[in-house]
């Protein structure tokens, strides 16, 4: 999700616009910072689901750097409420393959998201962040396997840090204006 870019001209506070904690200049985080709290709530919802976690963000602006924010982000993270957690938790989806894998491969990774999601109540959440795409659903295939045999309250903690650090990734490429984020 883009973030509009604000209308007149930017504060004094911000003339020079935000920087990365390398001073690389960020315009995504400056149009971040000056958005409507409304559209900055919804582009943080594209991150996470949790409202909660959103409002908290998204009411800490401006952020000075990228590393400030993504700070505020995992803060905002560790401290999901269950009901917060199964919120954010219902937002995901189980991500599919590209259309040119395999049928089998298809069919194994479906097989997979439902029994995940049959034994745990909601989708599987993984950060595949670092690796490349290739190799995501062999990452996919292995994690669902592997965290199956977590008992619920495992498994809850487990998926709120991957929820946590996908969010974290999303969040990242939505100030960088990419389109389309892990």
């Amino acid at each position: 999700m883009r973030i509009p870019a604000p209308a007149g001209p930017a504060s004094p506070a911000s003339a020079h616009g935000p920087r990365t904690a390398a001073g690389a200049h960020l315009p995504g985080l400056e149009r971040f910072n000056t958005a409507a709290h409304s559209a900055a709530t919804a582009a943080l919802l594209s991150c996470c689901g949790s409202r909660r976690w959103a409002r908290r963000v998204a009411a800490h602006r401006p952020y000075p750097d990228l590393g400030s924010l993504l700070a505020a982000a995992d803060e905002a993270g560790y401290d999901l409420s269950t009901a917060d957690l199964d919120e954010a938790l219902a937002a995901e989806s189980s991500s599919g393959l590209h259309p040119t894998a395999p049928a089998a491969a298809h069919t194994a990774l479906r097989a997979a998201h439902a029994a995940y999601e049959a034994s745990f109540g909601h989708a599987f959440v993984i950060c595949l962040d670092g690796f490349h795409s290739d190799e995501h659903p062999d990452q996919v295939l292995a994690g669902i396997r592997s965290r199956l045999a977590n008992d619920p309250d495992e498994e809850r903690v487990v998926a709120a840090e991957e929820l946590r650090r996908l969010a974290r990734a999303r969040l990242a490429h939505v100030v960088a204006g990419r389109p389309g984020g892990p």
